[in-house]
């Protein structure tokens, strides 16, 4: 048997050895179609591509799944070492690898339907096979270009129309890069002229107006730029965020139940008081404010309504309603990118800004008063959450299932993946994934991507910054990208892109 090998490899050596291609092993052990174990001749790494021949179908691209070194240094061995003793270790280095496959004559992917022979040769992948499997082609007018395939020289475009029709989510821990990497995204998206509105509860992105003062590596070829002309900033809190236009909504169209839980009060005593309030002032002045409803429940003399006045004073304070409310087609312009930033706003407060505005997208793009847009959610497990409920769970949940059919898409940015609502997060088609460490965020990561290989699961946790794991957006496969230099400021000095 290992004669009939011997013959194999040599008969095959001219034709493959004329690629110039490194050699990286030989398979061996049992064989399939989708995976298989080779021996560790050449410099290879977890991830890296690599090409070996089969025998029905030619070249079949395959990927390095897990490495692993076998010794046979024992404990007792080791231990002698240890004492100073010389020691000859014999080692063997074998590799799993996972099959991606081939273009057939139709351009499909496809696998072998037969399995490699033990013996066939294992090549580092060439650039040319790499790009024809995994389907890359540079396509800078409809493309969003994101960053480079690691370890390689080629850009990574994805189709602006997938990521938009469509939902995304863009996960990782604190100071991993999320923010950097969405930033990056919604640059292409600007480029494009998609209509984009992002919430923004730590007011990280208004910076995108300013040009990066640094681009970094220059194989990237990116260049700094300002998008000044295409955002817009919009804020309930103007003496925070003084750039900011004000954000503003009517009193008159929020309903008793809905202003109780915006003061985080139960309905119980509480509800049929401050509804009569309500009720009372629609009828004698429609344009009716905060105080106006503080000046009804006091006159009642016969009830002590102090606990509903005192919250409806902090609420009076936030001053976020006016006569007059913020419109929707003063924030959503088509192509432009409209910012709610929400910084020093507290959370409950948030929570009903994000659920009136979400629902107001929702409404209005079914019935075509905007154009067709992309919302995107940061801290979004803070607004759709996976345990209890919040006022803008209910919206969340429905964009998430409904608003791609009506031309609504939503982008998920989370550092807690397990915290974000599950039914969210599954409808997320295009995903970056950065590194992520807590053991019940991986396992909500890897219940959502499709197409991780267990080598690439394991590897979440210990992903470099500055490269990412990107799925959908017009890829087939899961692709490890080193993300590229931002061409605009970022907001979060502190997380730095190598």
């Amino acid at each position: 048997m290992h004669s009939d090998i011997a013959y194999d490899i040599s008969a095959q050596s001219e034709s493959e050895d004329s690629l110039s291609l490194p050699l990286v092993g030989i398979i061996y052990g049992n064989v399939g179609t989708t995976e298989f174990k080779c021996n560790i001749i050449g410099p290879v790494e977890q991830t890296e591509y690599v090409q070996m021949r089969h025998e029905k179908v030619g070249w079949v691209l395959g990927q390095v799944d897990t490495i692993q070194r076998k010794t046979d240094l024992s404990l007792e061995k080791a231990q002698e070492m240890a004492e100073g003793q010389e020691m000859d270790i014999k080692e063997l280095v074998s590799a799993d690898i996972s099959v991606i496959g081939y273009r057939d004559d139709r351009g499909l992917l496809q696998v072998p339907r037969t399995p490699f022979k033990a013996g066939e040769r294992i090549y580092r992948a060439s650039e040319d096979l790499i790009r024809e499997v995994i389907g890359l082609k540079d396509n800078p007018e409809k493309g969003a270009y994101v960053g480079m395939l690691n370890g390689h020289d080629i850009k990574i475009y994805l189709d602006i129309n997938t990521i938009v029709q469509k939902h995304m989510s863009v996960l990782a821990k604190t100071g991993a890069g999320k923010s950097y990497i969405t930033g990056v995204i919604i640059e292409e998206m600007m480029k494009h002229g998609v209509t984009l509105l992002i919430l923004d509860p730590h007011g990280e992105y208004s910076s995108m107006k300013d040009p990066a003062k640094d681009t970094g590596d220059p194989r990237f070829d990116v260049s700094p730029r300002s998008y000044s002309d295409r955002m817009i900033v919009f804020s309930p809190d103007t003496k925070i965020n003084p750039d900011a236009r004000p954000l503003k909504f009517t009193l008159s169209s929020m309903d008793a139940r809905s202003l109780l839980e915006l003061m985080g009060l139960k309905a119980g005593s509480n509800l049929k008081p401050l509804r009569a309030a309500i009720d009372y002032l629609k009828g004698v002045k429609p344009a009716y404010m905060i105080k106006d409803i503080i000046t009804v429940l006091e006159a009642d003399e016969e009830h002590d309504y102090g606990i509903l006045v005192n919250a409806l004073d902090y609420l009076e304070d936030m001053n976020i309603f006016a006569p007059q409310g913020t419109k929707i087609s003063e924030i959503v312009q088509p192509g432009k990118t409209s910012i709610i930033n929400l910084k020093g706003t507290p959370p409950e407060i948030q929570q009903l800004i994000v659920n009136r505005i979400a629902t107001a997208l929702f409404e209005l793009r079914k019935i075509g008063k905007i154009p067709p847009m992309m919302m995107v959610v940061e801290e979004a497990h803070n607004y759709c959450p996976q345990q209890g409920k919040v006022a803008s769970s209910g919206i969340m949940r429905t964009i998430a299932g409904e608003g791609r059919k009506f031309g609504l898409g939503m982008a998920i940015i989370s550092q807690r993946p397990a915290k974000v609502d599950k039914n969210v997060l599954s409808q997320c088609n295009t995903q970056f994934i950065l590194k992520v460490t807590n053991p019940n965020d991986i396992k909500a990561v890897v219940d959502s991507v499709e197409g991780l290989t267990s080598g690439m699961a394991d590897l979440i946790q210990h992903i470099p910054l500055g490269v990412a794991i990107v799925t959908g957006g017009g890829i087939s496969m899961p692709l490890f990208v080193e993300v590229r230099p931002r061409e605009t400021r970022h907001g979060g000095e502190s997380i730095k892109i190598l």
